[in-house]
């Protein structure tokens, strides 16, 4: 750990210069030659990718970064956040510590935590971090995982553990089993220290993979930031066997969007219906659990097609995702495409469509942007359409 950086007149630096372009700042003389010039410019660009993400780290003074891409790769604070709101207990183990953030704010649920990480001078960094954000009952370990496990023979109320792809697993179908620490492969072991864990994954990761390599899954939960996906947790409980509940959250500005159901219950077949007077898409949480029919039952509103995953009203609801009022439906000919669309300006979504963004936009010469919203998608008849939307604002 580079404890030189923290000199005064170093991070006055280092925090004027965030968020200044780093290709130019290398341009100039380092200014503090006994500091290398390459650690404060890691320094500021560490920090400037902080600012948004992390804001507790970017406005506490004598925050030591690591790279930019540990910063890149952990949870923001909005995750963490809605992370730790899931579990709590007297005791948890982070098997994955990594820059630390998740821990913080497990610390704040739990008693103790322990934050393990392989990478020595990680874990300097971390416990030095804590220590300046006033988290006193975290205990810091730089070790293999399983080592610390056995070493410190104990039960744990919970595990966490968030494992990185390996390298030489390029190409593959992403895959627990290829991951480090190899969590399949450990689970028993995981299971004399602690009877629950929680399994972070990438959210490129499918479900039903993660099934597949696991067992005593009770709850999966997917985490969407501003309606991008960010993370997959697959909660486990030793010996469960009861139903599997998926539950989505999508964490917006001024709201948290959830949704859950349970994996695999016989519903009634949802009722498709020609567009309505309002049009509705499912935040990326939704998207990713695949629960369609789902969506369908609880909020009871008709599909516009099996695989479309759009779905249509005429009564205004509170939906998790984007609404719509639908201005005009038209098909996807030559002549209503001439009469409507050609050379105009829009948002354009294609849902079950033949035909790409990129090349409706070019065949009809569309700009991007501006009020209009437009769906290409398929309706229960198996006709090509074309929804042609205004968005609606909430209030």
């Amino acid at each position: 750990m580079n404890t030189s950086i923290l000199q005064q007149n170093i991070q006055e630096f280092i925090t004027q210069n965030s968020g200044v372009s780093i290709t130019k700042l290398a341009l100039q003389k380092n200014p503090f030659p006994e500091v290398e010039w390459i650690s404060i410019l890691n320094q500021i660009e560490a920090k400037s990718k902080a600012k948004e993400k992390l804001p507790t780290w970017f406005s506490t003074e004598n925050i030591i970064y690591p790279s930019k891409i540990s910063v890149e790769q952990t949870s923001s604070e909005k995750t963490a956040t809605y992370k730790a709101s899931l579990i709590s207990g007297e005791s948890l183990i982070d098997l994955t510590g990594g820059f630390g953030v998740d821990d913080y704010y497990f610390s704040k649920k739990f008693k103790v935590v322990a934050h393990c990480e392989i990478n020595e001078d990680l874990s300097a960094i971390v416990k030095h971090n804590f220590e300046q954000l006033q988290v006193d009952n975290c205990t810091f370990y730089a070790d293999d995982s399983s080592t610390i496990l056995n070493n410190l023979e104990q039960k744990w109320d919970w595990i966490y553990i968030d494992p990185s792809r390996r390298n030489d697993a390029k190409g593959k179908v992403f895959m627990l089993k290829d991951c480090l620490p190899n969590v399949p492969e450990s689970l028993d072991f995981y299971f004399e220290k602690s009877n629950s864990i929680l399994i972070k994954t990438a959210p490129l990761l499918d479900i039903s993979a993660g099934l597949s390599e696991l067992k005593f899954v009770k709850n999966i939960h997917i985490i969407a930031l501003e309606n991008e996906v960010k993370e997959l947790l697959f909660e486990i409980h030793n010996h469960y066997s009861g139903e599997i509940t998926i539950k989505t959250a999508n964490i917006l500005k001024d709201k948290t969007e959830t949704f859950e159901f349970i994996l695999g219950d016989q519903l009634d077949l949802p009722f498709y219906h020609l567009p309505q007077k309002f049009l509705y898409e499912p935040n990326s949480a939704i998207m990713k659990s695949g629960g369609f029919d789902e969506v369908s039952t609880s909020f009871q509103i008709n599909k516009l097609h099996k695989h479309s995953h759009l779905y249509t009203s005429d009564e205004l609801i509170d939906f998790p995702g984007r609404a719509f009022e639908i201005e005009k439906v038209i098909s996807y000919s030559k002549n209503d495409m001439k009469t409507e669309l050609l050379n105009q300006q829009a948002n354009i979504t294609t849902r079950n469509f033949p035909d790409t963004v990129e090349n409706i936009r070019k065949k009809w010469k569309i700009k991007n942007g501006g009020n209009l919203y437009c769906f290409f998608t398929t309706d229960k008849n198996d006709n090509k359409i074309v929804l042609i939307c205004r968005k609606i604002t909430e209030k």
